[in-house]
């Protein structure tokens, strides 16, 4: 078939000529046609001598898509250029929508590259020292495309995660609540005096960097053309610099001294992904007060980890007088059945703002109506939605405790099932009906991954 054009979608950095990259320019060259924002063709105009120049305004990015496949129709070769990386809030996303939409392949003639550039998230970060060290995301708060909800779970899931954020569009002439909604946010979850860095036009003519903290962030001089950085629960500001740790405190007595008692070097944390279940017995073998949920808070881990962690115990290193036997799904009516003869129960149930209902019920007022269990009596009804349920697991705390948990798919309670005791006693009949049970339907937990680790790492 007939080469009927190119598009090359170019990344050209933060706006300075020294941090351009030499593909960049060479793509700016080649082209017949440039078309791009009216601020984005004046950071390159020394390099558009002889070219025919296509200006679009902010709020016209689909025209300048539109605009590049006509060109390239007509067999030219089209540089629709971007600052920044063209693939992060670019203009690379929107030109394959519309070449998508109007029958293009990469087969049908039009080859498309995306040639990429340093973003205003490098270009920001370099200049206010190293905040990216650790995991980091970005979130645009421009509502235009986006509904505000999913911007706000968005920042509520950063905040939980301890990301280093960088906010995107954080406010414009119209757009003012989102900072301020999205400091709300992430004071939920951060120290007031987080460390921020707010920097305008990074590399460019107007370049600014302001410092500030979370607690007074939204009251700076913040506009479209900023870029807000804001630190995780390790992040400090040093000298006028803003660096996020790495991580080498977690195993090293200082940068250069010998690892911690129990940490090796190139092997994983004590805390890592193997070994994380034997902190978490440990931490509950220390104080037999200790609950499950005040493990999983701690840990700020689904219970159903904190569960698994105690099931996956050897005999020397058992959760202290904490036990838990997973149970396999397809015996959730079973042991429903069989939970029939265990007598008087208690019903606990959490919901997500922190409530706690607590409800006494004899066994027998259990029915089942498609996915929904039903505990009616005079007093109440409950429904529970066992559609819900993905995990079973018996658990017991010695004398103290005895009973089943009801996890949906993200490992959190979605009910829980508790033998009573009375006078300080359980009703010997009833639990030794819920042992006999826990033997029939228990199923020996095996870890999910026991594979050795490699001697070395490449990331220390």
């Amino acid at each position: 078939m007939m080469n009927k054009g190119k598009i090359l979608l170019v990344g050209f950095g933060p706006g300075a000529p020294e941090h351009m990259t030499y593909r960049a320019r060479e793509a700016i060259a080649e082209a017949d046609v440039v078309i791009g924002y009216a601020t984005y063709i004046k950071l390159v105009q020394e390099l558009l001598d002889g070219k025919e120049v296509v200006r679009k305004g902010m709020t016209e990015e689909i025209d300048r898509c539109v605009e590049a496949y006509e060109q390239a129709l007509q067999g030219k070769t089209v540089a629709l250029i971007s600052s920044g990386d063209i693939g992060i809030y670019g203009m690379a996303g929107p030109t394959f929508e519309v070449l998508l939409q109007a029958g293009w392949t990469p087969a049908s003639g039009i080859a498309v590259e995306v040639i990429p550039g340093a973003t205003a998230l490098n270009a920001c970060a370099a200049l206010v020292g190293a905040p990216l060290t650790h995991d980091f995301c970005s979130i645009s708060l421009s509502d235009l495309l986006t509904p505000w909800p999913v911007i706000a779970r968005r920042l509520e899931a950063a905040a939980r995660g301890d990301f280093v954020v960088a906010l995107y569009n954080p406010k414009s002439g119209r757009r003012t609540r989102q900072i301020v909604e999205a400091q709300r946010i992430l004071l939920r979850h951060r120290r007031p005096d987080t460390p921020v860095a707010i920097v305008k036009s990074a590399y460019r003519r107007r370049q600014n960097i302001q410092t500030t903290t979370l607690d007074t962030m939204a009251d700076c001089d913040i506009g479209m053309l900023c870029t807000v950085l804001i630190g995780n629960g390790g992040t400090v500001m040093r000298e006028g610099l803003m660096i996020t740790p790495r991580g080498y405190a977690n195993k090293y007595d200082g940068l250069t001294g010998a690892a911690k008692d129990g940490e090796r070097a190139g092997h994983s944390l004590g805390m890592g992904l193997a070994g994380w279940h034997g902190c978490a017995r440990r931490w509950l073998r220390e104080d037999p007060d200790r609950s499950f949920r005040e493990a999983a808070c701690h840990f700020d881990a689904p219970l159903g980890e904190i569960l698994a962690a105690v099931a996956a115990a050897r005999p020397d290193e058992e959760a202290g007088t904490h036990t838990a036997t997973a149970v396999a799904r397809r015996d959730l009516d079973a042991l429903l059945d069989s939970a029939r003869q265990w007598g008087r129960l208690r019903a606990v149930i959490r919901n997500e703002g922190g409530a706690v209902t607590e409800l006494l019920c004899e066994a027998q007022d259990f029915s089942r109506r498609g996915d929904w269990l039903n505990l009616v009596n005079p007093h109440f009804h409950l429904h529970a939605d066992l559609s819900r349920v993905r995990g079973l697991w018996f658990y017991s705390r010695e004398h103290r405790q005895h009973g089943v948990y009801f996890l949906d798919e993200a490992g959190d309670a979605v009910f829980s099932l508790l033998l009573i005791q009375a006078d300080g006693n359980f009703d010997a009949a009833a639990l030794s009906r819920f042992h006999q049970s826990r033997e029939r339907y228990g199923q020996p937990f095996v870890p999910a991954d026991e594979a050795p680790e490699p001697e070395t790492e490449t990331d220390e």
